[in-house]
């Protein structure tokens, strides 16, 4: 049997559901059995034709996100909003209190760690979209995983039924929160 593809990324949020995957410790092994890791922030980006499971963590934030998953979207056979920032927006989303032009002023010029010159104008600086957005708001989601961050126990059981190509249910028997 030939391995399975998986990607990860990390869009706008805290990192937490990749430091969650990573603690599904030894049964990473079984997982490597089963598919090789073809775009991660904890590996070497390698580029892929198709992906059997892309798991996206974190929310929409700027032009740079809704390129990249638009991109992964086409990439991906089965695409997981990993965790409750790709789910809802979660923390992410407090940026939506203000408008982007407000909060580039706040991080960038009303701060005291400024360096004196630079603006949120300059190539560097991500360019905002006008609201932070769930991953579903701009393609297909085929599968939800909340959880702030999903149990290393639920990231596991979902990655297995998915790489033995079942649709995994989450029910109280399977999530475990925590």
């Amino acid at each position: 049997m030939a391995k399975k593809k998986i990607a990860t990324v990390w869009l706008g949020g805290c990192s937490g559901c990749h430091m969650s995957l990573l603690d599904i410790d030894e049964r990473i092994l079984e997982v490597a059995k089963l598919a090789d890791i073809v775009k991660s922030p904890v590996v070497d980006a390698k580029d892929f034709e198709e992906a059997d499971v892309v798991l996206i963590e974190g929310a929409v934030a700027n032009e740079e996100h809704v390129e990249e998953i638009q991109h992964l979207r086409k990439k991906a056979k089965v695409l997981v909003a990993f965790g409750d920032c790709a789910v809802s927006g979660n923390v992410t989303a407090i940026r939506n209190a203000v408008t982007k032009e407000q909060a580039l002023e706040r991080s960038y010029i009303d701060v005291e760690s400024n360096v004196e010159g630079f603006t949120p104008k300059d190539p560097e600086v991500s360019k905002l979209i006008d609201r932070v957005e769930p991953l579903h708001r701009h393609v297909k989601v085929d599968f939800y995983l909340p959880g702030c961050p999903p149990s290393a126990d639920t990231i596991f059981y979902v990655l297995n039924e998915l790489l033995h190509d079942r649709m995994p249910v989450l029910d109280e028997d399977k999530v475990k929160m925590g």
